[in-house]
């Protein structure tokens, strides 16, 4: 009896030794609060189990990870076919969940506004320079709009979010698209940098008449204005959980998952939505690593997706998390 007692507490030492475990990753702040509560809840249900997350923006997760300096990594961009065969480290990109991108504002006296996509894109390319332009007064008639610069806000690191906002530039601006185009650092053609979701937030708030653009969270979170915008129906949507959902609705997502959903199709589509994205090695060097990782990511998939709604992200649609988690499986043991 003392004997069999003995070899089950070694077993239980050895499953604790094996299920001890430490992950690291770094990425995306886009997704970083629904990120940090995840991996919080999942070490906290699995002693010994820690992970550890940076979030320092799409293109450090994207250089780290293909170096394969971290265990695995996160971008709300997914990555092109010239990253995936340029890294190190064979990748596959997961989506977890869906979050819009929000222009965000600091205006004296003005609350509520609309932003026709010309006009955001005008903004930003430094030919509205003022907030009682004309075109911005034509959408926001009964606005009290001031004569003061437009103080440009955009992110200074590598970042999905700015891949997503100008992805959705680029489709929606000619001239955008010829100029700098869609990227994770493109080069912008006016205003002042902020490192990280926070940073951008955090200037915009500073700074009387600036305008920036972030994910929708971050703008909650900060009480920062928001505007609405004009989607491919022609109404004004202000970006929510529903209307992330509804720009989903059409997508026709590949085998790769790899796919854009901005300025989508619909009556309800938020046009700045996007599906953030997990980098997961595929030919782990690490078995026990990978069986934690393994894990975590089927758990974030099966229990996370019902505590993303709290933090303003959209689930994934149930058939299109049935396929991730059918992915998630065929990993390597």
């Amino acid at each position: 009896m003392k004997k069999a007692f003995i070899a089950f507490a070694l077993f239980l030492m050895v499953v604790a030794a094996a299920q001890a475990q430490k992950l690291t990753a770094a990425g995306a702040t886009f997704p970083y609060p629904i990120y940090s509560k995840w991996f919080s809840e999942y070490s906290a249900a699995h002693p010994g189990v820690e992970i550890n997350y940076q979030s320092i923006g799409s293109g450090g997760g994207i250089a780290q990870v293909t170096k394969g300096l971290v265990d695995f990594g996160a971008s709300d961009m997914p990555m092109t076919d010239q990253m995936l065969a340029s890294s190190s480290v064979k990748l596959i990109n997961l989506p977890t969940v869906l979050g819009a991108v929000v222009p965000i504002y600091n205006v004296p006296g003005v609350t509520d506004l609309n932003f026709s996509p010309d006009v955001l894109a005008d903004i930003y390319l430094n030919k509205i320079t003022n907030w009682n332009d004309p075109r911005i007064a034509k959408d926001n008639p009964s606005a009290h709009l001031p004569d003061q610069k437009i103080i440009v806000v955009h992110r200074s690191d590598g970042s999905g979010t700015s891949f997503i906002f100008t992805d959705y530039l680029s489709k929606i601006s000619k001239e955008w698209a010829e100029g700098p185009g869609k990227g994770t650092s493109p080069n912008w053609p006016v205003g002042v940098g902020g490192k990280g979701n926070e940073g951008v937030a955090g200037l915009v708030r500073q700074l009387p008449g600036a305008i920036g653009y972030v994910e929708l969270i971050y703008a909650l979170q900060n009480n920062i204005n928001f505007g609405s915008i004009k989607n491919a129906a022609g109404n004004w949507v202000k970006a929510s959980i529903d209307g992330v959902t509804a720009a989903a609705a059409s997508a026709k997502v590949p085998a790769d998952y790899r796919v854009s959903i901005t300025d989508a199709p619909g009556a309800d589509a938020y046009p700045i939505s996007s599906f953030t994205y997990l980098l997961i090695p595929t030919h782990p060097t690490d078995m026990a690593k990978e069986k934690v990782l393994r894990d975590m990511l089927s758990w974030c998939i099966k229990s996370g997706e019902s505590q993303v709604s709290a933090l303003s992200y959209a689930p994934l649609p149930q058939a299109l998390a049935d396929r991730v988690l059918n992915t998630i499986y065929s990993l390597p043991d």
